[in-house]
């Protein structure tokens, strides 16, 4: 069995969880998410705590059951706590404004970027060079924070552009005569 959905998933204080026979409920503070179930994990709930147990010994079945875990762990970390992506701006006038659920980016183009946030995604820029992406749907906080990022990628000369905070990037050395 996967060493991962060997461990068991607690539920804190404040979250909800319903499981249904085709879906899994994960309702908090933050917000509700819901996971298809796979017909190769069974879910089973005892004291407080989620164990997902694979239906056969198949390879496919005990991979499940550590990804399905992993996704409802998430799910619970996320309607309780929350995530967060935090972007830096490396330039010379570049810098980011949150207005509502837009995010504006001037970053070197001829004109500014403009992106929309989905539902559930929060955006806060705490100074004109930095970026906070917040909510509680992990996967979706880091495919927006990879698509901001996108937009101007740190090019590897002079480390200009979005990046990760906790990134780093390689600077090459320039071409020599």
């Amino acid at each position: 069995m996967s060493r991962i959905g060997k461990l068991p998933v607690s539920i804190p204080a404040g979250v909800e969880i319903a499981v249904k026979d085709d879906l899994i409920n994960v309702k908090g503070t933050l917000g509700a998410l819901a996971l298809a179930q796979n017909a190769l994990v069974k879910v089973e709930s005892n004291n407080g705590a989620l164990t997902f147990v694979p239906v056969n010994e198949s390879r496919e079945a005990n991979a499940m059951s550590g990804t399905m875990r992993q996704l409802v762990n998430n799910m619970v970390n996320g309607v309780s706590k929350g995530f967060e992506k935090k972007l830096t701006l490396l330039g010379v006038g570049y810098k980011a404004q949150a207005q509502g659920t837009k995010l504006n980016l001037t970053v070197g183009y001829s004109h500014p970027v403009v992106m929309d946030m989905p539902a559930g995604i929060k955006v806060e820029t705490p100074t004109p060079t930095e970026i906070l992406i917040k909510g509680s749907d992990r996967q979706r906080v880091g495919q927006i924070a990879s698509e901001v990022r996108a937009v101007r990628p740190p090019e590897p000369y002079k480390g200009k552009g979005i990046r990760y905070a906790d990134e780093k990037v390689v600077i090459k050395e320039t071409k020599k005569k």
